[in-house]
């Protein structure tokens, strides 16, 4: 159940009710051993993504050891900057940001275009001219993140983020979370696909952790507020208690574990759900936590997170891909701020939030590309669904979580250390927390009308063509081919995005299907202006005053208040409640046989406010004493401070 605000405050003052459950308020600071262990979870959850990446590249880049722990420490030095940056000058929201998956796509598209069949290739080409070839495809990655981020600024900075989230009703926001949380189902049971034994033993773990032990409240040292430890640290608790097991089942030879590389189909089969374990021990690594500690010898203890190539090739393939995973990264990243909001019990993110939200992350993402990522970074989906499994919501958690990523970011050793957890484990995380975002998809559908034909089709029609494109297009990616590699390269990456295609047809089908209010789940009320605006039928959205969930921090507004800011649409925040300092002046004219007094409220310039406000107020009143005026003439009767 969402807590209120009110609740969450009740909740906070008094911690030690057997009733408390966590807080979802962004302001509560927990403990600082509490606070440390949840910040720790929140690392191994960004980790499962950068993990995966990470290892998908490697195998089409042929990575050494060396390199992919130098391009492990500069994603997650990258992921945690952009944390940090997200939460002061974003939207504000308590998410961790993590390597994309929606840039990940075009970023395969584009390595398969680049290099083509591996087995037609083998033997036509020396080692210095693979190297070179290996070059040329990193640089085109860096590329293909530095036009995505160039247009991930644009789209912020422009407010088609926050336009766009206007116009998304709960029959948009159902699918889209839905298959948001759907997108990922492969990947995850490729990794639970090591050893099905352990990874049903940690999602059980979880389950029992969060769901059934949630309201169980303890001390853990005498005289010392009472939590439910169980569900805030209820993905921590199970990754120590399966990756303690499997290491000592490891070291006493009765387990035996894979690689990503060794799990991935072989690219000459075309069912790709075929898994390939190879046993051959002197062609592929057979353990996935003994290769990586063995040769991370090679790798510094401290060294700046740089993977020394840094000559992006800005290339017309790298220009289409990097334009289809900024579309596909913006739909990701709005997504998971509507998530996000939802269980923190907030608003649906207004569109200055979104604005900003956007255009921090197009900046982490160039920065991403400076340190040589061939990654941009988003909004992680993991870590915000980990939110709700902890009940826990607190800005200072992932804060600290950055500054933990920031600090293992400067050490490839230490980054090497966190990959080499089991993947079974990881694609536990991804199931648990990917499944948190489709129940949360599926809440939506009870704001708008089910028995509607129209619904029906617009949700069934969408949801199906997204998860069906997709799976055709990468088992027959010949057949989309129009003879202008960056035009296949675009189309394929967009065809092959379900988060994009989602986003698109539910959009372009919601906003042009009619229906009514009640169908679509949507209220019409008033605007601040007096204008009429549609709010989704939650009844969370304040529209008399803006939420302080999405307020920057008072630097950031001091820093962002300047005249020449006004214009943009990421600069407007704040509420007319918290104004001081406004002056009122009341007005006298005379019509004919009786006076009018017009109170005209007007409120001046204020960071707070995106344009200047006024109010008019008409009273019929009798003519005071000593008034002099006339038809043409109008003095000022007074003025004072409104409170």
């Amino acid at each position: 159940m969402v807590l209120g605000r009110q609740q969450t405050d009740a909740s906070v003052q008094d911690p030690r009710g057997p009733q408390w459950t966590g807080s979802r308020s962004v302001d509560w600071c927990p403990p600082l051993v509490l606070n440390l262990a949840m910040a720790l979870q929140h690392v191994l959850v960004q980790c499962s993504l950068l993990v995966l990446t990470v290892g998908m590249l490697q195998c089409r880049l042929q990575w050494t050891v060396a390199q992919r722990g130098q391009h492990l420490a500069s994603l997650l030095f990258s992921s945690a900057l952009a944390t940090l940056l997200h939460i002061c000058t974003g939207s504000c929201l308590p998410l961790m940001q993590a390597p994309s998956l929606e840039m990940l796509v075009p970023a395969l598209v584009l390595l398969s275009a680049k290099t083509g069949n591996e087995e037609d290739c083998r033997g036509q080409y020396s080692e210095t001219e693979r190297c070179d070839a290996q070059g040329t495809a990193e640089r085109e990655l860096q590329g293909m993140v530095v036009v995505a981020g160039l247009l991930q600024v644009c789209v912020g900075v422009c407010g088609l983020g926050g336009v766009c989230l206007r116009r998304c009703g709960p029959l948009v926001l159902a699918p889209l979370l839905c298959v948001l949380g759907l997108s990922i189902y492969r990947e995850a049971a490729l990794l639970c696909s090591d050893h099905w034994g352990f990874a049903a033993l940690a999602v059980f773990l979880m389950v029992i952790l969060s769901q059934h032990l949630r309201s169980v409240s303890f001390s853990a040292l005498p005289d010392f507020a009472q939590f439910p430890f169980y569900s805030m640290l209820s993905v921590l608790l199970p990754v120590l208690i399966v990756w303690g097991v499997c290491v000592l089942l490891e070291f006493s030879g009765h387990l035996q574990l894979h690689t990503l590389s060794d799990l991935l189909p072989d690219p000459g089969v075309q069912n790709e759900t075929a898994p390939r374990l190879l046993n051959d021990t002197h062609t592929h690594t057979v353990l996935s936590s003994g290769p990586s500690l063995k040769h991370s010898g090679t790798l510094p203890w401290i060294s700046l997170p740089h993977t020394g190539v840094w000559r992006p090739l800005l290339s017309g393939r790298a220009t289409a891909a990097g334009v289809a995973a900024a579309l596909g990264s913006c739909c990701s990243s709005m997504a998971v701020y509507c998530l996000s909001s939802r269980f923190l019990g907030a608003p649906q993110p207004p569109a200055h939030a979104c604005n900003r939200g956007l255009l921090s992350e197009g900046l982490a993402t160039l920065t991403s590309a400076l340190l040589g990522s061939t990654l941009g970074v988003a909004s992680s989906t993991a870590n915000v669904c980990t939110l709700e499994l902890s009940q826990c919501g607190s800005r200072r958690t992932v804060q600290l979580a950055a500054i933990l990523g920031l600090l293992l970011g400067l050490s490839p050793r230490l980054t090497v250390l966190l990959s080499s957890i089991p993947l079974v484990i990881y694609g536990a995380i991804l199931c648990v927390t990917y499944a948190v975002a489709t129940a949360t998809g599926v809440t939506y559908f009870q704001y708008g009308h089910m028995d509607s034909g129209r619904n029906i089709f617009n949700i069934g029609f969408t949801t199906f063509m997204a998860l069906v494109l997709p799976r055709w297009f990468r088992l027959q990616p010949d057949v989309l081919s129009i003879g202008q590699s960056s035009a296949d390269v675009f189309l394929l990456s967009v065809l092959t995005s379900p988060m994009l295609l989602i986003f698109l047809m539910a959009f372009l089908l919601e906003n042009s299907v009619s229906g009514s209010l009640a169908e679509r789940g949507l209220t019409r009320v008033e605007g601040k202006r007096g204008e009429t605006v549609l709010v989704l039928s939650d009844g969370r959205q304040n529209h008399g005053e803006r939420d302080a969930t999405y307020e920057p921090p008072y630097v950031v507004r001091r820093l962002l208040a300047m005249p020449y800011l006004r214009v943009v649409p990421f600069y407007a925040w704040g509420s007319i409640a918290r104004l001081r300092g406004v002056i009122p002046r009341a007005v006298q004219t005379e019509r004919g046989t009786h006076q009018e007094l017009s109170v005209v409220l007007t409120l001046p310039d204020h960071p707070s406010l995106p344009h200047p406000y006024s109010l008019q107020v008409h009273s019929v009143l009798s003519p005071p004493n000593g008034s002099q005026c006339n038809s043409s003439r109008c003095s000022i009767l007074g003025s004072k401070e409104l409170s």
